[in-house]
């Protein structure tokens, strides 16, 4: 579980945090935790699960940590926000395990008939500027026009 991975020298494990606050990991499948979510799992070494939030006849999709699978389609079909990784960049080869370029993740809302799409989860060994990642967002446009990088002062309307 989340344990694993939030624990010393990465964080401070959870039970030594000044917080009372209750973890429950979601598994696979369909859960309503206050609004309808669905959890599938995508294609990365580890497990990695995406998520698809239903609110106020709104969906948000959130797919990182993969490659192009079928269950990030499914995820993001007619979602009014995508937001995916953008680990690699346009013809990088792929060194171990499967990650998105710009114009993988712009398919993917172009073919899902999502409304909006956040490239976020740069890989800080290839993107190592705010303007490189300003780039992937212009490649990614040229397939999917409403494509937006994450920043700490991004703004979305989710009409």
């Amino acid at each position: 579980g989340i344990n694993r991975i939030i624990k010393h020298p990465y964080s401070s494990p959870i039970a030594d945090l000044p917080l009372n606050f209750q973890i429950n990991e979601l598994k696979e499948g369909n859960h309503n935790i206050g609004f309808p979510i669905t959890c599938k799992l995508l294609v990365h070494a580890d497990p990695c699960l995406g998520y698809r939030i239903e609110i106020e006849n709104k969906v948000i999709t959130y797919c990182t940590d993969t490659g192009v699978c079928d269950n990030m389609y499914e995820l993001a079909k007619d979602a009014d926000l995508l937001i995916t990784e953008c680990s690699y960049k346009p013809g990088q080869e792929e060194w171990g395990w499967p990650h998105l370029k710009p114009e993988d993740a712009a398919d993917v809302a172009l073919k899902s008939n999502a409304k909006k799409l956040i490239l976020t989860h740069f890989d800080a060994s290839t993107y190592l500027t705010v303007q490189e990642r300003k780039e992937a967002e212009e490649i990614a446009r040229k397939t999917f026009k409403n494509t937006f990088t994450a920043s700490d002062d991004l703004e979305l309307v989710i009409e």
